[in-house]
């Protein structure tokens, strides 16, 4: 028996080496995490405290699936995605609440109730992501088994399987079927990618193999179909969430010729007309929300910025006649540091915290003191659910 206790412990050091190989391995293919800020968590055992936390949550959650709604698009289909437009109520001129009319910035309660494909595609998103995280930092296999198993439902299994479209989301009663606006709510998808490389081997190769093959024919429906070409010509956050959609999938899929098409496009497309040379971006400053919008388009950028550094194409550098991304996140910065200096009307008043993943991802890249003292005032609040290192997607 003594003569063994060597042996084990070689075994035990052998497959804790594998372990930690492995863990090198999957973060070395990650799109949307960085593998930096991933090994700072390890290091804080409040931030791993939580995740732990909400993933024995996600242990007990239902398999989510597109087949689980009550209406049905108009396709027929119940394996056709469907949502309802966020900021459209039942018309009160009407009998029957038809066409729908449009509320900015004010959310229908019931929208999820009509059609909630879109509740389910977040809480899909959250809950595969916290337990790939969750496997990745414990190698606790029983979280890697539930994401496989939410993954096969949504994606794989012939009975509750998605579609690879978005033809019918953000429909309006009364309207319209479907719109390419709608296309915004497939983001919640990108986070998965990641998802699938770090559950690496739990995922047999004929199973990513699927997946990777589900993504493709999704991203070829957004560059092909009419919904994809309206979305792919929205001058605003839409645009920009379209562009980190088709380069993201490219990157996942290895079409590195469609990532890089795509992200020429962002840089001489979006960058030129989003901001103007002090950073304002008036298609966002028009809206209900200014706030939120010029944040919530600057999160696109956190991950085009990254898909860009990974195809090497430069983003985050990028500018023309003056024109510059880095000076939409310092307008950004300048108002978290003098919030009085915010000129427009906000619907719901100025939450600062909606920056964090904005001035997070501008401190990493951009190395000038401005970015380092706003991230600096919004860090000193902590604010766990809002942590850009493991919610990149919100």
């Amino acid at each position: 028996m003594l003569r063994l206790l060597p042996r084990v412990a070689a075994m035990l050091a052998l497959l804790a080496s594998t372990l930690q190989v492995c863990a090198s391995a999957a973060t070395e293919s990650l799109l949307v995490y960085d593998r930096e800020a991933l090994n700072a968590v390890k290091q804080e055992p409040e931030t791993l405290a939580g995740l732990q936390e909400r993933a024995r949550q996600a242990l007990s959650s239902p398999l989510y699936s597109v087949t689980h709604k009550e209406a049905v698009p108009a396709s027929g289909d119940p394996h056709d995605y469907y949502s309802l437009g966020p900021y459209w109520w039942p018309n009160p001129n009407t009998e029957n609440g038809l066409p729908y009319i449009r509320r900015d910035g004010k959310r229908n309660p019931q929208i999820n109730q009509l059609a909630g494909d879109n509740l389910r595609l977040v809480k899909l998103s959250r809950d595969v992501s916290t337990l790939a995280l969750a496997y990745h930092f414990t190698g606790d296999t029983s979280y890697a088994e539930k994401a496989r198993a939410q993954l096969h439902s949504w994606f794989l299994d012939p009975d509750t399987r998605m579609n690879p479209n978005f033809q019918h989301a953000q429909a309006i009663p009364g309207r319209n079927d479907g719109r390419g606006i709608g296309i915004i709510e497939a983001r919640f998808l990108i986070p998965l990618l990641d998802a699938i490389h770090l559950l690496g081997p739990q995922l047999r190769a004929e199973e990513q193999d699927q997946l990777r093959q589900w993504f493709a024919q999704f991203n070829h429906w957004l560059q092909t179909s009419d919904n994809g070409f309206e979305e792919d010509n929205w001058h605003n956050n839409h645009g920009t969430w379209f562009d980190a959609q088709v380069v993201a999938f490219a990157l996942f899929t290895g079409d590195m010729a469609t990532a890089k098409r795509r992200l020429r496009i962002t840089q001489m497309r979006r960058i030129g007309s989003q901001f103007d040379r002090h950073g304002n971006q008036h298609a966002e400053f028009e809206r209900t929300r200014p706030w939120h919008y010029a944040n919530f388009n600057l999160e696109a950028y956190n991950l085009l910025g990254r898909f860009g550094d990974i195809a090497g194409v430069d983003v985050w550098n990028y500018s023309v006649d003056g024109h510059a991304l880095k000076q939409g996140y310092a307008l950004i910065a300048e108002t978290v540091l003098d919030p009085d200096s915010w000129p427009h009307k906000e619907l719901y008043g100025l939450d600062l915290q909606v920056a964090r993943n904005t001035l997070y991802t501008a401190q990493r890249h951009y190395d000038e003191p401005l970015f380092q003292r706003a991230w600096q005032t919004l860090s000193q609040a902590p604010s766990p659910d809002r942590d850009p290192r493991l919610l990149p997607v919100k």
